[in-house]
């Protein structure tokens, strides 16, 4: 396996290079929505960078919960040597699966600890795992044979959103769809990854059927009881509201989850808060009961009509984030919003 620099398209690559001799060329596929059987060498363009697979990847790494989730969806447990990075439980239906993969670390591991697994292939959900002060940059990986892949739904005109890039085009469903049908190719079981995009499409209908919040304000609050880190207008959860026809009162902030302030938050006055349910234990704050408490005991929260009158949804984490765990989130937020008077 090979990475070369790449100008960055919106499309993906079909590329010839060199083969396995002097005499004989070898043509390279790109990867393609849809198709069957994988043909190798593969060509993916990902975030900037082409990236050649000679095969499928037998030794897998996953820095996230988000690209783990989509890994064991895809039936790839066995080629899976370890997992970092977790918000919460995994999803219960992939539990048993999870459970013969070793979990490398809570949060991002050092690149040491990646080593010793002895990887072919590292994925990721958030570009920082790429940075120097992250567990490693890409050609850092690619220098010992390992190849990477950034998922699309953290890469914004070539740029990684979460390894110092700016959004500025709105998360779409499709970069997610797009993420299993690349990883299902590259790991040639592409027709799991359209058996995983159908049942996905399928819940997203399903959640979306008849519900109508257009007259309903949200704001959606991820972690820190200080400075709230809350959904800003071109990330995973606005595209939440904006499946269901809410207004996110934070959407004119660019960042995925900008650092607010609770006077802000008065300011906005959101009809309903949707509230982030964390496992972890980073920040006071991550967990769904100590968010409420704050919210009723702060004087300068406890007066809104949303704390006032309890119009809380909880989210876990992962369904705030862009993974296929966005279509739970869906899911709970369609049922929530349709407990509140006038929005079916």
């Amino acid at each position: 396996m090979r990475v070369t620099p790449a100008a960055v398209s919106a499309s993906l690559l079909l590329a010839v290079s060199a083969g396995c001799g002097a005499s004989e060329a070898v043509p390279e596929r790109a990867a393609i929505a849809g198709e069957g059987e994988t043909t190798y060498p593969l060509v993916v363009e990902n975030c900037g960078q082409e990236v050649t697979y000679d095969a499928a990847p037998q030794r897998v790494v996953s820095l996230d919960q988000g690209s783990t989730e989509i890994l064991l969806s895809l039936g790839l447990e066995d080629r899976m040597v370890g997992t970092a990075s977790w918000t919460d439980p995994v999803r219960e239906n992939l539990a048993e699966a999870n459970a013969e993969v070793p979990r490398l670390a809570d949060e991002a591991p050092t690149y040491e600890v990646v080593l010793d697994t002895d990887p072919d292939f590292v994925t990721a959900s958030f570009g920082r795992h790429y940075l120097e002060g992250g567990v490693a940059e890409r050609s850092r990986f690619a220098e010992t044979g390992i190849e990477s892949y950034l998922s699309p739904t953290d890469c914004d005109e070539g740029t990684s959103i979460n390894g110092g890039g700016t959004r500025t085009n709105p998360l779409t469903i499709e970069a997610l769809y797009r993420e299993i049908r690349e990883l299902a190719q590259i790991f040639d079981v592409t027709s799991r990854g359209e058996a995983l995009i159908e049942e996905l499409e399928g819940r997203r209908q399903a959640a979306l059927d008849g519900i109508d919040a257009s007259g309903m304000s949200v704001a959606f609050w991820f972690a820190d009881l200080k400075t709230p880190y809350i959904a800003g207008g071109l990330g995973s959860a606005n595209l939440l509201a904006t499946e269901v026809g809410a207004v996110n009162v934070f959407a004119d902030l660019d960042d995925d989850w900008p650092a607010t302030t609770w006077e802000a938050f008065v300011d906005r006055d959101p009809d309903i808060l949707v509230l982030g349910d964390l496992s972890r234990e980073r920040w006071p704050g991550d967990q769904l009961q100590e968010k409420i408490d704050f919210l009723q005991a702060d004087p300068v929260t406890e007066d809104l009509a949303a704390v006032a009158d309890e119009r809380f949804i909880a989210l876990h984490g992962a369904e705030m984030n862009p993974s296929i765990r966005m279509i739970d989130g869906l899911e709970a937020l369609a049922e929530g919003l349709g407990s509140f008077e006038g929005t079916r």
